[in-house]
């Protein structure tokens, strides 16, 4: 493992479905904003669509933007990480008829503790992330 790769911080991908509709860009600032002050990196973003008779295909970004210029942002931002197998397991995980966008990132904030941590020997076990709604629902139970 070269120098550079060993200062990866954690890598995850979230894969977004919009139904009935393409995505608006709405979310675009936000997620610029994130990699401008150095929070993620975006390593790949492909956009993907299911038909109502389930196939699925991916798309260009061309075919996604449309009059949406805050796409242009992310032309071109692709690794290599996702293959033609990941977005068909993605488009397997989508209800017929919709868009998505699969985006897999660097948690680039987290780089120099995953650094520290793998020099001292540890190893990750398990992760996970608990869904937001589960959150407010233990919230509001304890409250109640």
């Amino acid at each position: 493992m070269n120098g550079d790769a060993y200062e990866l911080g954690p890598i995850d991908y979230l894969l977004i479905e919009w139904t009935d509709r393409q995505p608006t860009g709405e979310a675009v600032p936000h997620l610029i904003d994130l990699v401008d002050r150095g929070l993620i990196r975006i390593l790949d973003l492909a956009f993907i669509a299911k038909g109502e008779d389930g196939s699925v295909a991916a798309l260009e970004l061309a075919d996604v933007a449309g009059e949406v210029e805050a796409f242009a942002a992310f032309e071109g931002a692709a690794s290599g990480l996702v293959s033609d197998e990941d977005i068909a397991e993605a488009g397997a995980a989508l209800a017929s008829g919709t868009s998505a966008a699969l985006l897999v990132y660097e948690n680039r904030w987290a780089a120099p503790l995953a650094n520290a941590l793998r020099n001292s020997g540890a190893q990750l076990v398990a992760s996970g992330r608990i869904p937001v709604e589960n959150v407010l629902t233990a919230l509001d139970a304890a409250e109640a």
